[in-house]
């Protein structure tokens, strides 16, 4: 059982993130990609301030599983961790963090634009 809940929060995982970068795409997931961007940012922020900046309420599940099935060491990253052992390419964790904030935060911008600035017309 743990094994299958742990592959469930890989893809959970792989699909929020995914979602958070290009929700905003689709004219029909703009108001979701809102609403899971703002809970990841709550998380990332608000939560934060109890268990450090960039806190992933999903990781900390996530990694529960892990230690349950015997993995230990794993990085605070969800992103870090996946880059390493699944695209089998090492980053420093400072970088990933750069780039993984950066790259949020541009689509939060795009979301932000295209759901309340740009022109009625394109929105509907």
């Amino acid at each position: 059982m743990l094994k299958l809940l742990d592959l469930l929060f890989l893809w959970l995982h792989v699909m929020i993130i995914f979602f958070n970068l290009f929700g905003w795409v689709w004219r029909k997931t703009r108001r979701m990609h809102l609403a899971v961007a703002a809970t990841t940012l709550f998380s990332w922020v608000i939560l934060g301030m109890k268990y450090g900046m960039g806190y992933c309420f999903l990781t900390d599940w996530h990694w529960e599983i892990k230690y349950k099935l015997g993995e230990a060491g794993l990085p605070a990253s969800f992103v870090e961790y996946f880059l390493e052992n699944y695209i089998n390419v090492e980053v420093s964790s400072k970088m990933i963090d750069w780039i993984t904030g950066a790259s949020f935060a541009m689509a939060i911008v795009v979301s932000l634009y295209l759901n309340f600035f740009s022109d009625k017309k394109t929105r509907s």
